[in-house]
């Protein structure tokens, strides 16, 4: 491995990420079989879309190779980042993912495998000579069997930033948007998706930091709970004008 001098990584909230030369080195967690088998399954399908596998490190930490490029963590950020296109071509990749993994043996019984934490801070950008564009997803952790329609809510969520404080017209356009470039089928579960992940996360957060689990503490004191419960109000109440935006 390179003997270069680690670079700690901007934006983990849960596991401390660094860059050792072209790798990056992360703690294993109770996923990673399943993850380094995703990873070697993409990785034998020639998809760009995530980084390599290459193994452990004499620490005992996973060993993924770095994906250069604007990995968009802040809340401050580039137009290209929320905007049609770039919200389209998320959208295609995330259908390339799952139609890459239908029908695989790492699918199970479940439709595809899912990414689970697709978000802005997860997705690497770069410039391809008109701007930023969306390459690969990054922090697969909470990869597992799933349904199409957990990662596309996932995405309708974080993407377009659905919660207090936006506009309910451009949000159920964005929805709309990214349903029709993913080329969604069970869109009346959309929305109903976008709640259960979404009271998922702040009950999931809240329980975790009440159990004394250090990072879910931490998300605790920068207010993410409340965030996100606020976020899940606010598309409970903009329920009917998302799921009309479907029809």
């Amino acid at each position: 491995m390179s003997g270069d001098e680690p670079e700690l990584l901007s934006g983990g909230f849960v596991n401390v990420v660094v860059r050792v030369g072209d790798t990056v080195r992360r703690p294993v967690s109770p996923s990673s079989g399943f993850v380094r088998d995703v990873l070697g399954f993409l990785e034998h399908c020639q998809w760009p879309g995530a980084p390599r596998h290459l193994g452990f490190d004499d620490q005992g930490r996973e060993v993924l190779t770095f994906l250069a490029g604007h990995v968009a963590w802040e809340k401050a950020q580039p137009a290209e980042v929320r905007s049609d296109q770039g919200l389209v071509a998320v959208s295609r990749l995330v259908r390339q993912l799952h139609d890459l993994t239908a029908g695989s043996d790492l699918a199970g019984d479940q439709e595809v495998v899912c990414h689970n934490d697709l978000s802005p801070r997860n997705t690497v950008y770069r410039d391809l000579g008109d701007g930023l564009h969306p390459v690969a997803f990054i922090d697969w952790d909470l990869a597992a069997p799933g349904s199409r329609v957990h990662d596309v809510a996932h995405v309708c969520w974080q993407y377009v930033g659905l919660g207090p404080g936006v506009d309910i017209a451009e949000a159920a356009r964005l929805v709309r948007l990214i349903a029709d470039a993913y080329g969604l089928l069970a869109r009346g579960e959309l929305i109903r998706t976008i709640l259960w992940w979404q009271d998922r996360c702040w009950r999931g957060i809240a329980t975790a930091a009440a159990a004394g689990e250090p990072a879910m503490v931490r998300l605790c004191a920068l207010g993410v709970v409340n965030e996100v419960r606020a976020a899940y109000q606010w598309t409970a109440e903009q329920r009917l004008a998302l799921e009309r935006a479907m029809l």
